[in-house]
């Protein structure tokens, strides 16, 4: 956390235009809270504290800065606008074949402008959110009683192939086992502090499971156990946890823009991380200028799909324990 308020400090000084939307920062003297851009007379460091969202600052007593205003989306910032209208666009579009030609239509931009921009301001594309989603909506709806026949149609699949051919990526087991709590199924899991409090990652031999936000390790842990009741759930700091710290130091200063709505922040973080942890393939380290790589690239993420022997499949433990190496500092090794 010390070098993340280091790396805040540095864009306040520098009035650092990027990093709005990333953080505000607050004026204990003054009382007031401003975007890291703000035009105002820097404060002496031991004066300014750092809060991940605007409604932190003003429940801790700051005001808002009438120069910057870093409680409004910027004047004129077309970019935020037309991503949070594409988001929800995608939203209510699910159950159809959504191409970026159509939204971009609905937007009045290219489709080129309209991928790039979206990558830019979430961190994932219009696809992966859209994925996203689904794969929310799916959940959910099984979680409150639904049939996983009934859940798949609600959530947008066409027909239930499109879903089970995504199952291991999207859910970590198929989606029968989902609807029956996962049982006689194994999952592994930790927690880490992130941008948005708290982050859990979790994981079957099949693939990831799991990637929730909260403000407490405690409630997350809760809402694991009661997703998947049946299953046998068991926590992995040592392993699971050192690939999931990479990624969240990876895409520290790379969060959905704060100026959108919480619940597509949330989305396209829990997305980001979930994509990261996929494009590392089986049985390779990367180093972070190679994850960057990777991350960023189009295509298919992941190929290999949990590659292993019988006793990988049989015990995710086994494989997490493959994860890191250990000949380098700040290299990740895939399932």
């Amino acid at each position: 956390m010390a070098e993340e308020q280091e790396i805040f400090w540095q864009a306040v000084l520098s009035k650092d235009s990027r990093f709005d939307g990333r953080f505000v920062f607050a004026v204990k003297s003054t009382g007031v809270y401003c975007r890291p851009s703000c035009p105002s007379r820097r404060p002496r460091r031991e004066r300014v504290v750092f809060f991940p969202v605007s409604k932190a600052a003003e429940e801790a007593g700051f005001r808002a800065c009438y120069r910057c205003r870093p409680n409004q989306i910027a004047s004129g910032n077309r970019k935020m606008e037309m991503v949070l209208r594409a988001c929800r666009y995608l939203e209510v579009h699910l159950d159809e074949d959504i191409r970026l030609e159509t939204v971009g239509r609905q937007l009045g931009l290219s489709p080129f402008y309209l991928q790039r921009t979206f990558k830019s301001v979430l961190g994932i594309t219009p696809r992966q959110y859209a994925e996203a989603c689904r794969t929310q909506r799916f959940k959910s709806n099984v979680r409150t009683g639904g049939s996983v026949t009934s859940a798949l149609y609600d959530a947008g699949y066409g027909s239930s192939s499109r879903l089970y051919e995504r199952a291991n990526s999207e859910l970590g087991m198929t989606p029968s086992t989902y609807g029956r709590g996962g049982r006689e199924i194994q999952i592994v899991y930790t927690i880490r502090e992130c941008s948005l409090g708290f982050v859990l990652v979790a994981a079957t031999s099949r693939g990831l499971c799991a990637v929730k936000l909260g403000d407490t390790a405690a409630s997350l842990e809760s809402d694991l156990r009661s997703e998947f009741p049946a299953a046998e759930i068991k926590r992995s700091d040592q392993s699971l946890g050192q690939a999931v710290s990479q990624i969240l130091d990876h895409l520290r200063g790379e969060q959905p823009h704060l100026d959108l709505p919480l619940d597509i922040r949330s989305t396209a973080f829990q997305r980001q991380v979930w994509e990261a942890l996929r494009v590392v393939p089986y049985g390779t380290s990367l180093s972070y200028s190679d994850l960057a790589k990777a991350i960023g690239a189009r295509g298919p993420f992941w190929t290999a799909r949990w590659r292993g022997g019988r006793s990988r499949r049989q015990n995710p433990e086994n494989s997490l324990r493959d994860w890191t190496d250990g000949s380098e500092l700040g290299s990740a090794r895939w399932l």
